[in-house]
């Protein structure tokens, strides 16, 4: 009798287990995954123990540790996001650990309650994109962190959904991904619209580029910047990939590419075939859509760079901004060869990408945008230092939608909802609720990033340069990372009278702030080193 009372009470239980599971919006796992989804969280909240004793540190895990994982979710979800006890990495044994060295006088940095408080840490560019090459659209991005591009098709359109809104809460750009633009980015955010070899989106029937699909597009939608996408970190010289599996009528109609069949991008554009020819195709969209426009590339070769900076000064021709993609990036699905062997990381690559265009006197003239695991905030000031303007975060982003670190984004079968296109699994990710953890994450990098600059004396992280950056090696050695890169430390930043301005802005009052970002006056075109000579 007893037995049949407790099998009896354990069956209600779990009932209700379920039903609740189902019902809710608030953990994609335990909707697609009713009660087995528990024991996810309940090792999670134990992890430590085990990770201590049993299995890993809290350091080991790639590509993304533990801790890194634990401070997003933390942030995305404005909990506790400190951690006790101090350091656990081995600072006397730790290679190409960065330090950050604070000032002796640091600037005061206001708490909650007091009146220069900013409870959304709002830091805008100290560039304005487009400005130098007077395009009819220029502006100031209102934040310096970003989402980057991620395609509808490789991710759930609720996943899209949630990112799009995010970045509107936290007043960021939105990167679509080369895979067009869906009716998951129109929820209200900015865009940058990557066009990628495939030119999905602003294509003809051919698979060919389509200049008047393209000013269609880019007219009907909130685009602030295009990005024409030469290659990306994790498969730089491949072209993208989405499987058959993953190809609903949905992402067939918005690609314009048929269903039942894999959707391989080419590696190379066909509109253009040489840096002459980008130069001009770039101009041939600034002139169609007045917005800025750049490029986006891993680094390999360098003749590419040298060849664009060389042309950009001789010339009337330029991009707007460029995004230099580190080979640690991520992807849904890449050849493990590219993916380990092919791009340097991104801060060698952008060192030396940069060092091209100081060489022409041209790094005050672009926007650098970064790109490469740099959504944590020692990563994020380095890149500024280096010279970045902004910077882009992705799977960092995905993290806060509920991402577990699965690593099952090729088979189409990721288990919270983020990148898959199956009915069951992405119906779990609820895009409203999501939406805040990415506009909290956002806005919590940015505190973070703010906190560093003030700790280094500095009102900006633009105005952090290399100087406040050492490195550690494993022999107890501390090496100057203006040494170490070959960088001088003015190079990184921005150009007096950006200084000038972006100081201003941050200073100013906070209800005046917004309209100083706003006021978007375009700089007077300097000549070029042809014309100057003339």
């Amino acid at each position: 009798m007893w037995t049949l009372i407790v099998l009896g009470v354990i069956v209600a239980v779990a009932a209700i287990v379920t039903v609740h599971d189902l019902w809710q919006t608030k953990h994609a796992i335990l909707k697609n995954f009713p009660i087995i989804g528990h024991f996810r969280y309940w090792l999670e909240a134990i992890g430590p123990e085990l990770r201590q004793y049993i299995v890993t540190s809290n350091n080991e895990e790639r590509p993304f540790s533990r801790d890194q994982r634990t401070w997003v979710y933390a942030s995305s979800k404005r909990e506790n996001n400190y951690f006790g006890f101090g350091t656990d990495d081995d600072l006397e044994s730790s290679p190409n650990h960065l330090i950050i060295k604070h000032a002796a006088f640091p600037i005061h940095d206001p708490h909650p309650g007091e009146k220069e408080f900013d409870q959304e840490f709002r830091i805008p560019c100290a560039k304005v994109m487009g400005a130098y090459r007077g395009r009819r659209f220029a502006f100031r991005p209102k934040s310096v962190v970003n989402v980057s591009g991620m395609s509808f098709g490789s991710l759930s359109g609720p996943a899209v959904e949630a990112l799009n809104i995010g970045s509107k809460l936290a007043g960021c750009l939105h990167n679509t991904g080369e895979g067009g633009i869906s009716p998951y980015h129109q929820r209200g955010g900015d865009l940058i619209m990557q066009v990628g070899t495939g030119y999905f989106g602003c294509r003809d029937s051919h698979g060919n580029f389509d200049l008047g699909m393209f000013k269609e597009v880019v007219a009907a939608n909130p685009v602030r910047a295009v990005e024409i996408k030469l290659s990306q970190g994790a498969k730089p010289g491949v072209g993208g990939f989405l499987p058959s599996a993953k190809i609903t009528a949905e992402i067939s109609r918005i690609r314009g590419i048929p269903q039942g069949r894999d959707c391989a991008s080419p590696s190379n554009h066909t509109a253009f075939r040489n840096v002459d020819e980008m130069l001009d195709f770039i101009e041939k969209l600034a002139d169609a859509s007045g917005v800025p426009i750049g490029i986006k590339s891993a680094v390999g070769e360098l003749h590419f760079w040298t060849d664009l900076a060389e042309s950009m000064a001789r010339t009337h021709r330029g991009v707007d901004f460029i995004t230099i993609d580190g080979g640690e990036g991520g992807t849904g699905a890449a050849p493990l060869v590219f993916a380990d062997h092919v791009a340097l990381p991104f801060k060698i690559g952008f060192g030396r990408v940069y060092r091209e265009f100081v060489k022409f006197d041209l790094h005050h003239h672009v926007v650098f945008n970064g790109s490469g695991k740099l959504g944590f905030p020692e990563t994020g000031l380095f890149a500024m230092a280096l010279g970045c303007d902004i910077i882009s975060v992705a799977r960092e982003a995905m993290l806060a939608i509920g991402c577990i670190q699965a690593q099952r984004c090729h088979t189409g079968h990721c288990p919270s909802g983020v990148a898959t296109q199956n009915w069951w699994l992405k119906r779990g990710l609820d895009p409203t609720l999501k939406s805040f953890r990415v506009a909290n994450y956002v806005a919590t990098l940015r505190k973070e990033l703010l906190r560093l600059s003030r700790a280094c004396g500095v009102v900006h992280p633009s105005l952090v340069t290399l100087d406040h950056f050492d490195v550690l090696d494993d022999r107890l050695q501390a090496l100057a990372a203006t040494t170490l890169f070959d960088h001088r430390p003015e190079w990184g930043l921005p150009s007096a009278d950006d200084q000038e301005t972006i100081r201003r802005i941050m200073s100013a009052p906070l209800d005046q702030r917004d309209s100083l970002v706003r006021l978007e006056v375009m700089g007077t075109k300097r000549p070029t080193l042809a014309e100057s000579s003339v």
